[in-house]
């Protein structure tokens, strides 16, 4: 038998957006993820910063949808939460490399301890936030 892994879903989130990282949460109001890309080398970049981390230049960045699909690089199995967790245990929070090459640190949803490999594939889950946004999870991509 499969052992769930619990999706967090019912933690409350307070999330602080800072105005360099504004078109990433209004991509989220409509379920799209949009990352930075340097303009200068082609290359993306997450989380939000105010700078390219490749030329250290603001007027190099730009955004730019990606489909959020990728692949678990590593994940943990939380037993024992912080604070705010606590009770929602065991849940996983995962490393993704997306399809377009950086790292996306998330919890992962609709998903067993079984199921959860190095190597998986995933894709976005959005989960609603009060404030008309919504948080990049991760599910398992069985497409």
């Amino acid at each position: 038998m499969s052992k769930p892994l619990k999706d967090t879903l019912s933690v409350k989130r307070n999330i602080r957006h800072f105005d360099f990282s504004e078109p990433y949460w209004e991509g989220t109001k409509q379920k799209k993820l949009v990352l930075q890309r340097c303009k200068a080398t082609g290359k993306f970049q997450h989380f939000p910063r105010p700078v390219s981390i490749f030329t250290g230049r603001r007027r190099d960045i730009e955004w730019k949808e990606v489909s959020g699909k990728g692949t678990v690089y590593s994940y943990t199995i939380t037993e024992r939460g912080t604070p705010g967790f606590r009770g929602q245990e065991p849940y996983a929070v995962v490393c993704v490399t997306l399809d377009v090459g950086v790292n996306f640190v998330a919890n992962i949803v609709n998903c067993t301890v079984e199921e959860l490999k190095v190597g998986m594939k995933v894709k976005p889950y959005w989960h609603p936030l009060d404030d008309g946004t919504h948080l990049c999870m991760f599910q398992p991509d069985k497409d």
